[in-house]
């Protein structure tokens, strides 16, 4: 059964600092005509430049999505993108006056929250949903991602950590709106304090904090988890913002220890198929 496309009914904003730039941040969703997709604008740089959440605008995966067209570039998209792919949302216009989202409290429910504020509106065009056709999969030593055809959206992810507090840890669910909102939106991003050094000397993570991370040090965590097994909830969570530069998909998603770049990896086989179907 065909369903409508939807985007949000009225802007709504929200500031904050960026999770790896540290640096304030208004953002502003917009309604978008049919079509439009997800696109970040830039309202700090002369000309308003944007770029659409697509795969083929992917530039960098290291931590975190990065998307660029031209002058404008925004990067960790994935947790705006996972409100919107798990609420259902195709077309909204988001814009920035810095080139990151604000962080939060670390994981998509700030996002999820701000969309319901502005309501959801239904549009005339048909949603296009591409139901996978075949499997696609990607491996790098002990970590792989792969998807199969599948009757619906799921996802089973399976995270392995050395730290005594997190282990093994599996989460299988398929991704509806309510599941969404209940069980993954609100599981944060992961921090560890023997990396944090780095990844300042890297630039990363500056406005990284207890308050919108998951930090643990090498024996206790510094923060109150929400769920026992967060991590591997927020690894879902990255999944399903990550393969929204697809658009909206089916499929069943199946991945161990995957990560930004091998989310786009597989965005990208998948991307293959679909520009196949359609010649």
């Amino acid at each position: 059964m065909s369903k409508p496309q939807q985007t949000i009914k009225q802007a709504v904003s929200y500031k904050g600092i960026g999770l790896h730039s540290g640096e304030p941040v208004t953002m502003v969703f917009k309604p978008a005509p049919e079509n439009t997709g997800i696109v970040f604008v830039r309202s700090d740089i002369e000309g308003n430049p944007s770029v659409r959440a697509h795969i083929n605008n992917v530039t960098n995966t290291m931590r975190a999505t990065t998307l660029e067209n031209g002058e404008a570039k925004v990067f960790t998209v994935e947790h705006v993108m996972a409100a919107f792919s798990a609420m259902n949302i195709d077309n909204c216009f988001i814009e920035m006056d810095s080139p990151e989202p604000p962080v939060g409290d670390g994981s998509s429910a700030v996002f999820v929250d701000l969309i319901l504020q502005a309501g959801i509106e239904q549009q005339q065009a048909e949603r296009r949903v591409y139901k996978v056709m075949r499997s696609h999969s990607v491996y790098d030593g002990d970590r792989f991602i792969l998807i199969v055809p599948y009757d619906g959206y799921r996802v089973t992810f399976t995270s392995i950590n050395p730290h005594p507090l997190l282990g093994t840890q599996q989460c299988d669910f398929d991704v509806t709106p309510d599941y969404f909102k209940e069980h993954i939106g609100s599981a944060r991003t992961i921090g560890f304090l023997k990396e944090l050094d780095q990844l300042k000397a890297m630039g990363l993570a500056k406005g990284g904090s207890t308050d919108n991370a998951l930090v643990y040090d090498d024996e206790t965590c510094l923060s109150v988890p929400r769920f026992d097994d967060e991590l591997v909830r927020h690894k879902a969570l990255d999944v399903i913002g990550d393969l929204y530069l697809l658009g909206p998909i089916e499929g069943h998603v199946i991945a161990l220890k995957s990560s930004h770049e091998l989310n786009s990896r597989l965005a990208r086989s998948i991307m293959e198929e679909i520009r196949e179907t359609q010649q």
